[in-house]
Order: C-alpha cells, then structure tokens, then sequence
C-alpha cells in the first residue's frame, strides 16, 4: 500500500455495526413507515420500487436497535445478492430485515470512501467467499467486522470518493450514451425494412416489369405442375385485384369480395398484394409429436424454435438428437432445402432465417414452420422481419399456454411483392445499410 495507509479491521472504524430485525413483521403496500429488505439495496443506492410498510409500532421496536440515518451504510448480508454494499440518501426513518447490515463509519471516515472500497472486487470476492449456510447462504456480522480494508489519510478518502463518483457518473453516461445508440440503431433497422415493403427504399423505375407478369409466369408453373401431377389444386385459390373503382377485390372461384379492410398500407401501382399460399409450394410446421432424443450423439438432428435466430441458426449444442429411422420419417413432413426459410411460429413469434444447407440431416418441431417461396426467398424475408409483420403475428397468435401462429393463418397472410427487378435493387441497399448497422452494434457490444 502507498506510505501513510493503513491495514485496519472494518469494527475499528465503525461506531456501530449491526442487521435488521430478525423476525420479519406483517408489512403492507402502504403504511407510515418504509420497510427495507435486500431487494431494494442496489449499488446506486436504495430502490423503492415494491416498497411494503410497516406500522409504527412495529417501527419503534427495530428501529430501537437498527437506526439507520443518512449517510450510514447498507450492506447485504443474506442470500444470492450478498456483498452489495450502498450508502444511505434517504433522509427520513425506515426499518429494515436482518438481510440488510448497518454500518455506522467513525468520525475521520469517509462514507463514501467505506463504501466504494466495500464494493471492490477484492472485498467483495473475499467476503463472498466465506459466506456460509445450507439453505440460504449468509455473511456473519462477525465475519463481516474482522474483514481488512485499507484506509488512506482522511484528506485522500475524499479526493478518491471524489474522484470516483465522477467516474461513475461518466461511466453511467457513457452506458447511456451507448444504449441511446443502441436503440438508434434498432430504430433505424426497424424503419429501412418498413421503407423496402411500402416501395419507399429505392427509387420506382417505370421501366421495371410489373409483379402482376411475375404472378401470371407462377400461376402458370403452378397449373403444369398440377397436370403433372406433381402438386393438387388449391380449391381455395385466390387472385387479388384492384377495381376500376380503386378498391382491392378478392376472387376465390366464383365469388368476388371486396378486402379492403384487409389492405394494412399503401403500395406502389406496379406491386401486387397475393396470399402467401399462392408465392409458396411448401409451407409446413415441423413435427407435433417428436420421436425421443437419443442418448448420444448423431447426425441426425431435430430443431426447435429455439435455435432460430434473425438471420441465423445457433444454439445447435441444444438440439434434439435422432436415430436414421427417425429422422427418414420426420423428414418426410419438412424435407427442408437450401433457400427455405424457417419462421417460428409458437411460443417464440416471428424469428426467421433462410437455411444455406448446414447443418445437414436436419428437421424441426412444430415450433418452426418451413417455407419455400416462388419469389425471391431474401425479399420475403425482409417482408416477414419487418414491423408490420412481426406486428401482426403477435397480434393474431392464440392460444393460452403458449401462443402460436397456425398454418392456416400463415397461409393467408397477405405480403406485397414488387416487380422482380426492384427485389434485387431493394435488397442490395437493405443489405448495404443493415449491414453497417450491424457493423456499428457489435462494436458498441
């Protein structure tokens, strides 16, 4: 230690030290006096956020033996938040639980001084250490006042208390700082996928064909794949319009309906609005009664929507292992191909990323929903990340336990698709930007 400190014993610089009343009393949502316990000690000071009270009766007996005052030191002592030291800035009496000790610091003592070296790592890792008990784990009052702390000259207490709440206010302003950049950035990401599905991201260009060509060329892969056999008939298929009366109209066999209500926002006058059935050959939730993890290790693995990320899949430590067999017959519901995208669609809503190949041999629980698009899969990527999206899966999921989206609401889901050329223009600036973004975030992180 620098000349002029001092090793000493916490009691030896301590008028009092001692904890709250050991016998919790009845205390209620409003009464006269506060009743503090370790759930309001925190290390910027006292939180009174579901803060109970007690009576003053009550209030008279604790505060007869623990009589904490302004400028004291609260420390707690009991159970998994133990070590968190603060000082005291209410100016008025409350009471307090034996969770939370008091001490007093002598005179020639810097409050704040105690209390940041209370908070260091060493004082904290060391006391913590000790800590002993089998149901809920306690520091000792005893083991508490034996601890060592060094004590500087009084001059030098200040000017490091000093020193040191200013570095904690710039420290909390810098965090700040960074969160009010954080959520920056998530607005901004937030808005450039709303701009690229309202046609407002890139330029319009007359020149650009129009997505009513693109549905017409896959309506028609559609009908020579049902003369092949190859796919049935939807018998609920629907073609969207717009009318010479500027409404938006629904054709499903021989009935007309007019779904204006259902239009969420305006689009561009070459962009179509669709049905996702109708952009989609495969749209299918993974299984509803999963077959049993293997004890090892295989290559055969089933995926919850826990392991779907935005953009990613993660987390494949914690994944459902298969045996062959299994996996041949789960497969045979998803049989999931590079440029699917996977969205999940119970308990965790609207979390989606397109799947590269890796891993292989690879089907899902019925918390993830499988899609293979006509269109661009990218695009309808960007569509289903998007706020209105994201939005309206959460508003409309069901169910009690755990929400979910079903595949009958997914089905009919209506997404606005742009000409095909203006997908490729939309996405290589989403993907410029986000990109950048991303680049930001993670340096803040």
């Amino acid at each position: 230690m620098p000349e002029g400190w001092e090793w000493v014993r916490l009691v030896s610089i301590c008028l009092k030290v001692t904890d709250g009343t050991h016998h919790s009393p009845d205390n209620f949502p409003t009464g006269e006096y506060k009743y503090i316990t370790a759930k309001n000690i925190k290390l910027n000071g006292i939180v009174l956020d579901d803060i109970t009270y007690v009576t003053a009766e009550v209030h008279k007996e604790i505060f007869a033996r623990c009589n904490p005052e302004f400028g004291d030191i609260l420390y707690i002592k009991d159970g998994a938040t133990s070590g968190i030291a603060t000082v005291n800035t209410l100016h008025e009496e409350f009471s307090m639980l034996s969770s939370v000790a008091l001490l007093k610091p002598s005179i020639g003592i810097d409050n704040w001084y105690m209390c940041y070296a209370m908070q260091s790592p060493y004082f904290y890792n060391t006391t913590r250490g000790d800590m002993k008990g089998v149901g809920i784990t306690r520091i000792t009052l005893n083991m508490l006042t034996s601890r060592l702390i060094p004590i500087p000259p009084q001059n030098e207490q200040r000017q490091i208390s000093a020193n040191t709440s200013k570095l904690i206010e710039l420290i909390v302003s810098i965090e700040k700082s960074k969160d009010d950049v954080l959520e920056l950035i998530a607005t901004t990401k937030s808005k450039i996928l709303d701009l690229a599905i309202r046609g407002k991201l890139v330029p319009q260009d007359s020149n650009d064909e129009p997505a009513s060509i693109l549905l017409e060329r896959i309506r028609a892969e559609k009908e020579e794949l049902i003369k092949q056999g190859k796919i049935k008939r939807d018998k609920k298929k629907s073609v969207i319009f717009k009318g010479d009366d500027n409404s938006y109209y629904e054709k499903i066999g021989d009935e007309v309906r007019c779904i204006d209500e259902e239009i969420p926002f305006d689009i561009p006058d070459n962009w179509e609005w669709i049905r996702l059935k109708n952009i989609c050959n495969k749209i299918i939730d993974g299984s509803h009664n999963p077959p049993k993890d293997m004890d090892n290790i295989t290559p055969f693995i089933m995926a919850s929507s826990r392991n779907i990320n935005f953009d990613t899949l993660w987390d494949l430590e914690n994944v459902r292992y298969l045996c062959q067999r299994d996996y041949k017959i789960e497969n045979e519901r998803t049989n999931i191909k590079i440029g699917d995208i996977l969205l999940t669609t119970v308990a965790t809503l609207g979390r989606s990323c397109i799947y590269n190949g890796f891993p292989k041999n690879l089907c899902f629980q019925r918390s993830v929903t499988v899609i293979s698009t006509d269109i661009v899969p990218e695009y309808l990527k960007l569509f289903l990340d998007a706020p209105y999206f994201q939005k309206f899966i959460f508003n409309n999921a069901t169910g009690t336990a755990q929400k979910g989206f079903y595949l009958n609401q997914l089905e009919n889901v209506l997404v606005c698709v742009p000409p095909l050329s203006e997908q490729t223009r939309m996405l290589q600036t989403a993907d410029a930007v986000l990109k950048q973004l991303i680049r930001l975030e993670e340096s803040l992180n």
